[in-house]
């Protein structure tokens, strides 16, 4: 019985803390605090590699590594050479990159 008292305390305090998080109209921890930080980009696609990974060609001639979102992952997308991709660059590390939208 105190392990029941313990969880519905801890709901309870939960709850609150997302009323209040709603009330001051902050963001909440878990929804997507990482993704302001990436940069996009669009690119195409030059070479399909082992393991959902892929090199794309930006506009600039830089070429990147990128692997496919888990959304297009779900929907089963295909990526062939010369499609146009969206992609949001990782910062912490230039050089990869995550496609996020089949352009064409």
């Amino acid at each position: 019985m105190g392990n029941e008292k313990r969880t519905r305390a801890r709901k309870a305090r939960s709850r609150r803390v997302d009323k209040r998080a709603i009330a001051d109209g902050s963001r909440r921890r878990r929804e997507g605090a990482g993704a302001d930080k990436s940069q996009e980009a669009e690119g195409t696609i030059s070479a399909v590699l082992a393991g959902t990974m892929f090199k794309v060609k930006l506009s600039n001639g830089h070429e990147l590594l990128a692997h496919i979102s888990g959304k297009m992952r779900k929907r089963f997308i295909r990526l062939v050479v010369g499609d146009r991709v969206k992609l949001e660059v990782s910062p912490y590390d230039i050089d990869k990159a995550r496609i996020t939208y089949r352009l064409g």
